[in-house]
């Protein structure tokens, strides 16, 4: 027994030194190998990216560290730079891109790179590249040679590299987190933009004999995904935040989603008319956003924005001017709005643009308006619009085949009159100009106190409406067009405001007056012919769009119902004649006072 436990003992003694020994021979192999593929490595990556960018750009880092056992590999303080002098020889060549890149960041990691297949069968395979936290800077500059272009080299990079490797791939090139800034080379006036924490997958990068012709890939890629979360830009004006949660685009499918986007105001309605004097506050929060068919070569090469459609749901724009359209004559001066109707804003973009078919649904669009001789805010709503806007874009070869964008809405009045409006708006008129007409059906007539009493000093006591029909054409000059409104059993009061008190007060005389001898109660009359009415308005440069399209409607009713030039003219008179009467009654009374006293004191 001792002798079977000595030659155990002696199995398991030179057992254990044969796996140590083997450890260590492994360990000794590792350490070799990734010493000596340091430098080979090394050489592999500047050569490679120099070579396969037509010596456009070259890579520089502090160390590379590498793990042969798990083939990894880290470089530190990495940049990735473009050679000037070389992109203005591929200029002259007619070879340059677009786009010119400046990569810089602290850390970049390679998984997996098998170097026993690099060394073997000259194929060059990543299984993973992940830039932490990269700044990238794109420059932008058109080339009349790169205009319609495929998504491909001009030049297959397997020409470059072919005499060092048979391929070259990368399952997933990530940047994660990474900073932007986008400069637009072609206006001399363009300020640099910036976006952080972007997170950007490249997948399935190929370098081979036959890649480059392969048209399903795009610049070597089988696609690109990009998210963005939780994203708020100020804007330079500081008077809005844009928000953006959850942003996610995919090339193969050319969609973009947006769960959800805000502009938000930085101060409250007054304040930031105090602030802001003359211009008018927007507060925008949608949700579910979706862009399909974008194309994506276009955007890399000439940062151009296709897309088939989008999409967008359930969200509401709210429009507030707290100076009711009439400025100080200092701030009408600095305050024009001449030129800045929505598709003159379009074309001010300075991103090309074309949205073949944008669709709405269920969107709340509200405008307010803040009337000095009332103390009070007005607002007018159109709850659950929904429609389809075509052909929204800045781009004159667009334009040049159609040149219109169609708006066609439905839309309720206040949530109870249903209302049909179409636009048409001339991208090409230099004076802005467009067509709107619509249809806004049966309600009563009391929903609209909302807008008349604070803006107009005018309430409805009761009226029923049956429609309201209008066309107009307009420009930045004004708007001119019909409106025939009918309704019945229409009465109204005149308000005023009692600074002795919060609200406003009835002006009972002359709402009789009114009632008596203006206001028509009803159209059709008693003839039983409906009474159109011509309208011409204009526009004074301080009035905004959605300020000019309410106004000329306004105009439109108060004439429809009576309120006239001629009518107030005549209502004038007429209280022109009763506080004469009030006077002379007045002063007959102190007459007879002034008798009695005299004959009191005989």
């Amino acid at each position: 027994m001792p002798d079977t436990k000595r030659n155990r003992y002696q199995v398991y003694k030179w057992i254990t030194g044969v796996l140590f020994a083997i450890l260590m021979l492994l360990f000794g192999l590792a350490w070799f190998l990734n010493v000596k593929s340091r430098p080979i490595l090394t050489d592999r990556i500047k050569t490679l990216l120099y070579k396969s960018t037509d010596s456009l750009y070259t890579i520089s880092f502090s160390n590379v560290s590498t793990n042969i056992l798990t083939g990894n590999a880290t470089l530190e303080n990495v940049r990735i730079r473009p050679d000037t002098t070389r992109f203005k020889q591929l200029i002259g060549l007619k070879r340059a891109p677009n786009n010119l890149y400046t990569v810089s960041l602290k850390k970049l990691s390679v998984k997996h790179f098998h170097p026993l297949t690099l060394y073997q069968e000259q194929k060059l395979q990543l299984d993973e590249i992940i830039f932490d936290k990269p700044e990238v800077s794109m420059q932008n500059q058109q080339f009349a040679f790169n205009e319609g272009r495929a998504p491909r080299p001009v030049k297959s990079p397997y020409a470059f590299i072919s005499k060092n490797l048979k391929e070259f791939s990368i399952k997933n090139i990530l940047f994660r987190d990474a900073s932007f800034k986008y400069v637009n080379k072609n206006r001399t006036d363009s300020q640099p933009f910036l976006i952080d924490d972007l997170n950007i997958t490249l997948t399935d990068l190929l370098v081979d004999s036959t890649s480059a012709e392969d048209e399903s890939r795009f610049y070597l890629l089988k696609d690109i995904v990009i998210n963005l979360n939780n994203y708020v830009y100020t804007t330079p004006n500081k008077m809005y935040n844009i928000k953006l949660d959850q942003l996610d685009f995919r090339a193969t499918t050319g969609k973009l989603r947006v769960n959800s986007f805000a502009l938000e105001p930085l101060y409250d309605e007054m304040q930031f008319s105090k602030i802001h004097p003359g211009k008018e506050r927007f507060d925008i929060r949608m949700n579910d956003l979706q862009l399909n068919g974008i194309d994506l070569p276009l955007y890399i090469s000439k940062q151009e924005i296709w897309a088939k459609e989008m999409a967008i749901a359930h969200g509401q724009v709210s429009v507030f001017n707290g100076n009711d359209g009439l400025p100080s004559a200092s701030e009408r001066a600095k305050e024009s709005k001449v030129g800045r109707f929505p598709h003159q804003l379009l074309q001010l973009v300075e991103v090309p643009i074309l949205v073949q078919k944008i669709q709405l649904k269920d969107i709340n669009i509200n405008y307010g308006v803040f009337n000095g001789e009332s103390q009070q805010k007005g607002r007018i709503s159109f709850e659950n619009t929904s429609g389809i806007i075509k052909n929204a874009t800045n781009l004159d070869k667009i334009k040049a085949i159609n040149p219109i964008m169609d708006v066609n809405l439905r839309s309720y009045l206040f949530g109870q009159g249903k209302l049909d409006v179409n636009f048409r708006f001339d991208l090409k008129a230099k004076d802005g100009a467009f067509l709107y007409n619509g249809v806004l059906h049966g309600f009563n007539a009391r929903i609209l106190n909302q807008i008349t009493k604070p803006l107009g000093l005018v309430r409805i006591n009761r009226g029923t409406v049956d429609q309201l029909k209008f066309s107009f054409k307009a420009n930045d000059a004004g708007a001119h067009g019909k409106v025939a409104f009918s309704y019945y059993d229409l009465s109204v009061a005149l308000m005023k405001n009692d600074p002795t008190k919060d609200h406003l007060i009835t002006r009972g005389f002359l709402s009789f007056l009114a009632n008596a001898l203006i206001i028509k109660s009803e159209n059709p009359g008693p003839s039983g012919k409906l009474v159109t009415v011509d309208v011409d308005y204009l526009r004074p440069n301080y009035s905004s769009f959605f300020n000019m399209i309410w106004r000329s409607l306004f105009v439109g009713i108060k004439y429809s119902v009576g309120i006239t030039e001629e009518k107030q003219n005549e209502i004038k008179k007429h209280i022109a004649n009763f506080k004469a009467m009030q006077e002379g009654h007045r002063l007959r009374k102190l007459k007879r006072l002034e008798r009695r006293k005299k004959t009191e004191q005989r």
